[in-house]
């Protein structure tokens, strides 16, 4: 689910505004997009995918992350390099590579913290 938007990497290019399948952010003058619609995200990642500053986060859940959670931990998430890395994994950008193998591609369910809160998201019937 979208959680967040780096206002410092963000250059208002709208790119994410127009790729969302679900139409969940509004655009705003002057300022980076707006998460308008977050309960209609569908995790999709494709404004991460396709943000060419890394200055967006999606956490690998299906519910918005609770007050509290590491998930909205701006600071450590950027200082963890989590901000862009779907795309970094997928060989988006320059000087990377497009994931190869098997091993390659399992490697894209990692990306994110690894905490209980995602963990149980996927484990739920």
């Amino acid at each position: 689910m979208i959680e967040l938007i780096n206002a410092e990497r963000c250059t208002s290019c709208n790119i994410c505004v127009r790729i969302c399948p679900t139409d969940v952010f509004d655009r705003a003058d002057g300022a980076p997009p707006m998460i308008a619609r977050q309960d209609v995200c569908q995790t999709c990642f494709m404004c991460e995918l396709h943000c060419p500053e890394d200055a967006m986060y999606v956490a690998p859940m299906r519910r918005p992350a609770e007050a509290g959670s590491p998930h909205l931990n701006e600071s450590q998430l950027l200082a963890d390099g989590y901000f862009g890395s779907y795309r970094a994994r997928l060989g988006w950008g320059a000087g990377q590579t497009p994931p190869r193998t098997g091993e390659e591609l399992f490697a894209l369910s990692l990306v994110g913290p690894r905490l209980m809160d995602a963990a149980a998201e996927f484990t739920e019937p």
